[in-house]
């Protein structure tokens, strides 16, 4: 028995997959990126440390923030592994919904981590791309949304629009600024939690496949 264990945890192709789709990538991607920041002058512990350890600050410094973007990274997770395993060819639009809320999610956690709106593109330019992307997802596969649930896309597009419009008329509010991120984030936060609800739904539904009978002719 010992023996077999031995042979199938040594199997070659088991082995040459793990190298090829997960080890190999991963030292490629440590190694570029590690050489790219080294050569515009990060240090090397500037690299490779977080950066409340950098700082000697608490590690729960922009705890709400970097959970949010786990919320993110989770949902362009699931939805990829929705995609990827999901194998019927009559699933063709339930397979192409999983792909294009895997690249949504990953836009917006990129975003969230690199803070590309706040310092890169013109924030409403993403904004604007965002609200074009969830309405194009929406009306091209508005009946499989609904049908996985309806409510819990749209209330996730809610409050994702009301913490961007929040974030727009920030300016012209008679609150304090402090207030004014709370209840931006909130919406926010929310709103990512809600949205990583929806996906993973999306990934375990099974849709119904209705099968036309011909009516045979008398």
């Amino acid at each position: 028995m010992m023996i077999n264990d031995i042979k199938n945890i040594f199997n070659v192709k088991k082995m040459i997959r793990v190298l090829l789709y997960a080890t190999i990538p991963g030292l490629i991607f440590y190694t570029i990126a590690f050489n790219i920041m080294h050569t515009n002058g990060y240090h090397t512990m500037e690299i490779i440390r977080d950066f409340a350890q950098l700082m000697d600050e608490s590690s729960f410094l922009g705890f709400l923030s970097s959970i949010g973007t786990w919320l993110w990274v989770s949902a362009a997770a699931i939805a990829f592994f929705g995609f990827f395993t999901v194998s019927s060819p009559k699933e063709t639009k339930h397979k192409e919904l999983l792909l294009l809320l895997g690249i949504f999610s990953l836009l917006l956690a990129i975003d969230d981590f690199f803070m590309i709106h706040d310092r890169y593109i013109d924030q409403n330019i993403c904004y604007g791309t965002y609200a074009f992307l969830a309405i194009a997802l929406l009306v091209r596969h508005y009946k499989i949304i609904i049908e996985i649930n309806g409510f819990g896309f749209l209330l996730a597009g809610t409050l994702l629009a009301a913490s961007i419009f929040t974030d727009l008329i920030q300016d012209d509010l008679p609150f304090d600024y402090s207030n004014i991120q709370i209840v931006e984030e909130g919406f926010k936060f929310t709103g990512g939690a809600t949205w990583l609800f929806f996906v993973a739904l999306s990934a375990s539904f099974h849709p119904i496949i209705k099968k036309q009978k011909n009516k045979k002719k008398q």
